[in-house]
């Protein structure tokens, strides 16, 4: 190879944004046991390949267990509304 050309880059490229990062973060929103899924899938696979999106990923994990987190609370809050209600005694 002649003095001042170089040679193709060593290793690999980070190929933009990961996909699965972006849909987990959109998944938090939409559904988010899936955005948790999403998350982990998209995390390990930019520790393989070296994308971008590892904060994406990060704030998709936490917004999906949060709202995961508020849903199972709100479940067990009408839960608990109903069996109160159920056990209320009808005297007026």
């Amino acid at each position: 190879m002649p003095y001042g050309q170089y040679g193709p880059p060593s290793g690999p490229r980070p190929g933009g944004t990961n996909v699965l990062a972006v849909l987990s973060l959109v998944f938090a929103f939409v559904f988010s046991p899936a955005g948790i899924v999403l998350g982990h899938l998209a995390k390990r696979q930019i520790r393989r390949t070296g994308e971008e999106g590892d904060q994406l990923a990060t704030w998709g994990l936490i917004l999906s267990y949060v709202v995961t987190g508020l849903g199972l609370l709100a479940c067990c809050g009408w839960i608990a509304l109903v069996v109160v209600a159920g056990n209320s005694d009808p005297t007026y």
